[in-house]
């Protein structure tokens, strides 16, 4: 019976020394770095942006809330 608790006895310190040796920060993810653009890409796409057309505003379907105050309003 000793046999079997010496082996499993290394078996738990062999683990709980390897949990424990693993440094706690392995989860943490890396900072990546932007990416910065030059310049003069950079100018061109604001140009082409301010070029650009608007965009048409949607109309909305009205709300329950809107429909009572018009309603109420008038």
């Amino acid at each position: 019976m000793s046999l079997i608790n010496d082996l499993v006895q290394g078996v738990v310190d062999g683990v709980l020394k390897d949990i424990l040796k693993k440094p706690s920060s392995t989860s943490k993810r890396t900072r990546r770095r932007k990416r910065t653009t030059s310049s003069n890409s950079a100018t061109l796409r604001q140009i082409e942006k301010l070029l650009r057309p608007a965009k048409k505003q949607t109309s909305r379907k009205r709300t329950v809330r809107s429909r009572s105050k018009a309603r109420r309003s008038t």
